[in-house]
């Protein structure tokens, strides 16, 4: 199979701030848990709902983990 990129936008709360990891040789990892909620009304009750799914997200790029890093808080 050819190489592909897959691209998805996740739109949510951070439930803790992001961890930061350093591997013995420099590199980081940096590690972000992303909740996103769904919404609606039930049909057969009237019932408002919501549906919370939580998102593992690992940021190896180093530009981009520290982006994270400096201004990614919980919330």
């Amino acid at each position: 199979m050819a190489g592909s990129v897959n691209k998805v936008i996740l739109v949510g709360n951070l439930g803790r701030d992001p961890e930061v990891r350093t591997f013995q040789n420099g590199g980081k990892v940096v590690n972000l848990r992303i909740a996103t909620s769904e919404n609606w009304k039930d049909r057969n009750t009237g019932e408002r709902r919501e549906k919370t799914e939580w998102h593992s997200v690992a940021i190896f790029s180093e530009p981009l983990g520290r982006i994270a890093e400096q201004y990614l808080r919980k919330g």
